[in-house]
């Protein structure tokens, strides 16, 4: 029975190679290219479209917006929620997430459940919020009003600080 197998192997692996569906990688996966997306029109949109006001902080060159989402976040305070995220110059990823829900469900909804109070953060004129704990990212809160906006990943104090200096001197792009 296994004489037989032989020829389906060999034939299964020439039909995978003619069909390019089948490499071989030694030295195992290798990263390629992050995503983009276009957070300008992404923006834009969301300005036109949501019920809030969005704003486009102006982040450093190096960084590469690579993803964009909106959701509706659920519960008594719930909203709409913007979301773009970027690569930093160091590799690391870094979001920031607008919505005009409450406080509490715009974090349980980006944490996946419920996240306590760490810390605090005072950047520019704007108070920082900071939710975390044992082995969990953190994720920095600020109310501005009408808009509460969310800043998390994998980045670092200091690339958050920066993201955060940036939504907190942008102006809300117009409808």
């Amino acid at each position: 029975m296994s004489w037989s197998l032989i020829p389906l192997v060999v034939a299964m692996l020439l039909i995978a190679a003619v069909a390019s569906q089948c490499s071989f990688n030694p030295g195992g996966p290798s990263a390629g290219p992050a995503p983009t997306f276009d957070v300008d029109a992404g923006l834009r949109y969301d300005a036109k479209e949501l019920g809030f006001p969005i704003r486009q902080p102006e982040v450093p060159e190096a960084w590469h917006s690579n993803s964009g989402s909106r959701s509706i976040i659920t519960g008594d305070h719930g909203g709409d929620s913007s979301t773009v995220g970027y690569i930093t110059e160091g590799g690391r990823y870094v979001r920031f997430t607008q919505s005009d829900a409450g406080e509490d469900e715009l974090v349980r909804f980006v944490a996946g459940g419920p996240r306590y109070v760490t810390g605090a953060q005072q950047i520019g004129d704007r108070d920082w919020t900071v939710y975390g704990g044992e082995g969990v990212e953190a994720l920095w809160v600020s109310d501005f009003g009408d808009v509460r906006i969310l800043i998390g990943g994998s980045g670092t104090d200091e690339e958050f600080a920066t993201i955060a200096t940036a939504v907190g001197s942008a102006e809300p792009l117009t409808p």
